[in-house]
């Protein structure tokens, strides 16, 4: 299934608002996209019992590349490296970030990632707005 049939999926589940269901997934169970930066999946994406809208997913992101330039959003989110080496910038400070490193970014703050390792840099993101 590509991204768009994945993006379409999850816009029909938010506009029916069907909560996600209390499940798990493996690496081969979800959707990859494979972007210029790297390989992005999405495990779950739309409502539960408690927030309007929740994303988690994974970014498996390529050497000196970003998948975007900082930006700011309307949900809070977190990420989890569990591989490589890279920067994370917020509010433009920036700080270095390896394998158990997390960022909390709080919602509309200007956040950003950049892998600056040899070796593609993995993480885990969770993003939800109530």
């Amino acid at each position: 299934m590509g991204a768009a049939a994945a993006l379409a999926i999850a816009g029909r589940m938010q506009a029916a608002r069907l909560k996600l269901p209390s499940t798990a997934l493996g690496p081969d169970q979800t959707t990859v996209t494979h972007e210029p930066f790297g390989d992005l999946a999405i495990y779950f994406s739309g409502p539960t019992d408690q927030v309007q809208s929740m994303t988690a997913g994974s970014l498996r992101l390529k050497p000196g590349m970003s998948p975007h330039a900082p930006h700011q959003h309307p949900e809070e989110e977190f990420m989890v490296i569990t591989e490589g080496a890279g920067e994370i910038s917020l509010e433009g400070k920036v700080m270095k970030v390896s394998p158990s490193s997390m960022m909390y970014c709080a919602a509309g703050t200007l956040h950003g990632i950049v892998n600056t390792g040899k070796d593609p840099l993995m993480f885990y993101f969770y993003k939800w707005k109530v």
